[in-house]
C-alpha cells in the first residue's frame, strides 16, 4: 500500500470541528446520513497513526493491514484504512493534526502506532470517546493510557510490547561475562525507555558494574552519544525499544563494530540495521493481535474499558551474524537461553 504523508496544504487547511465515528456514513439521494455499504456489508474507517518510519513500525502496519484484510473478509465487513493511514515522521506537531484530521473525518477507531502517539490520541479523544486501540506500547500503565492492563477503564486500549530488561543483560553477561563497564544509549524523550533504562540501571548496580549513559533526541545528536561512547570504552551498550536510537541504528552500528562493542537491544529491528543483537517481542504478531483488538471492538461491540491489553510473551533473539563476525563473538551459547526463539539475520534496511 502507497503509504501517505500529511502535506503542509492539508495541514493547513484542516478544520477543527471534532465528531465521534460510529460506523461510517455516506450520503444518499435525499442527502440523509446511512450507512456506508459493500455488497460485503458495514464499511468501518480505521485511522492508522505511526509515529515514525523503522522497521519494526513498518512490520507492525504491514501485518496489522493484512489481518484486517483477512477478517473483513471472515466477517463479511470493510474495514477502510487506505485513506486514513498516516506517518507522523516522529512530529508531535504534525501527529496532533493528523488525529484532527482523522477526527474530523469520523473515523470509527483510531489506532496509534508507538507510545507518543498513543498519548495524543488519548488527549484528543477525551471528550468524543471515539476508540483507541494502540500498537507497540512498551508501558501503558506507566504512560497513563490505562487505569490498568486488565482492566483499561476508559476508550483505549491495545497491544504492548512490554521489555523484560533483565533478560537482555543475562544474555549480554553470558556472552562475556568479564564485562566492566556498560553504556546506555536512549533518547530520554521516549516514554518507552524510562523504565527499560531504570531495570537497567538496577540490574547493573547489583552485578557492581559500571554503566555510562549518553542520550540523543535526533540523528546527529544519536551519532555524536555513540562516538562518546566508544570514547569511553564500554563494552557493550543496551538500548531498549527506542524509536529514535532505531532510526539511527544504521548510521551507528559501524562504529559499534570498528570499536569491538557490541550492542544489545530491545527490537529484532535493531539486530536487522546492524546491532549485534535484538531481543523481544514478535512485532509481525503483534501487528496481527492488535488487527484482532480492532474487530472485537468495532464488529463484536466490545468496549475498550474492559477489553484487557494484550502483552506478547518476551523470550526471541535475533542476533545479527555479519555483525557478529564483526566483533569476533561466538553467538551459539545463548541459543538455548531463548525458549521464545533464536533468528539469525543480516544488515538490511526493512524486513522482507
Amino acid at each position: 500500500m502507497k503509504k501517505k504523508l500529511l502535506s503542509l496544504l492539508m495541514i493547513m487547511s484542516m478544520a477543527t470541528t471534532c465528531f465521534a465515528g460510529c460506523g461510517s456514513k455516506t450520503a444518499n439521494n435525499s442527502g440523509e446520513d446511512v450507512p456506508a455499504q459493500t455488497k460485503n456489508g458495514t464499511v468501518y474507517k480505521v485511522g492508522i497513526i505511526q509515529y515514525v518510519d523503522d522497521a519494526s513500525l513498518n512490520q507492525i502496519v504491514d501485518n496489522l493491514e493484512k489481518q484486517l484484510d483477512a477478517l473483513a473478509e471472515e466477517k463479511g465487513v470493510t474495514f477502510d484504512y487506505k485513506d486514513y493511514y498516516y506517518n507522523g515522521q516522529a512530529d508531535s506537531t504534525t501527529i496532533n493534526q493528523i488525529v484532527t484530521e482523522l477526527i474530523n473525518d469520523e473515523v470509527d477507531v483510531l489506532v496509534p502506532i508507538a507510545t507518543p502517539t498513543a498519548m495524543i490520541c488519548q488527549s484528543a479523544t477525551e471528550d468524543n470517546q471515539i476508540p483507541v486501540v494502540f500498537a507497540a506500547v512498551s508501558d501503558p500503565e506507566a504512560a497513563g493510557l490505562v487505569a490498568s492492563n486488565d482492566a483499561p477503564g476508559a476508550n483505549v486500549t491495545g497491544t504492548s510490547d512490554a521489555l523484560n530488561t533483565d533478560a537482555i543483560f543475562d544474555l549480554m553477561f553470558a556472552q562475556d561475562r568479564d564485562i566492566q563497564k556498560v553504556g546506555l544509549l536512549y533518547d530520554k524523550g521516549q516514554d518507552s525507555s524510562a523504565g527499560p533504562i531504570e531495570a537497567a540501571k538496577k540490574y547493573l548496580e547489583a552485578a557492581d558494574v559500571e554503566y555510562v549513559e549518553k542520550t540523543g533526541n535526533k540523528n546527529d545528536e544519536v551519532m555524536l552519544a555513540a562516538d562518546a561512547l566508544c570514547a569511553e570504552g564500554v563494552d557493550a551498550v543496551f538500548t531498549p525499544t527506542d524509536n529514535t536510537i532505531m532510526t539511527a541504528e544504521l548510521g551507528i552500528y559501524e562504529k559499534f563494530i570498528e570499536a569491538g562493542i557490541p550492542h544489545y537491544c530491545g527490537a529484532d529491528s535493531f539486530a536487522l540495521n546492524g546491532a549485534y543483537l535484538g531481543y523481544g517481542v514478535n512485532y509481525a504478531t503483534l501487528g496481527v493481535e492488535t488487527a484482532n483488538m480492532v474487530a472485537e471492538v468495532l464488529v463484536d461491540g466490545k468496549s475498550p474499558a474492559t477489553l484487557p491489553v494484550k502483552t506478547l510473551d518476551n523470550g526471541i533473539a535475533t542476533v545479527n551474524t555479519e555483525t557478529a563476525a564483526g566483533l569476533g563473538l561466538d553467538y551459539e551459547k545463548l541459543r538455548d537461553m531463548c525458549k521464545g526463539g533464536f533468528v539469525e539475520i543480516q544488515t538490511s534496511k526493512e524486513f522482507k
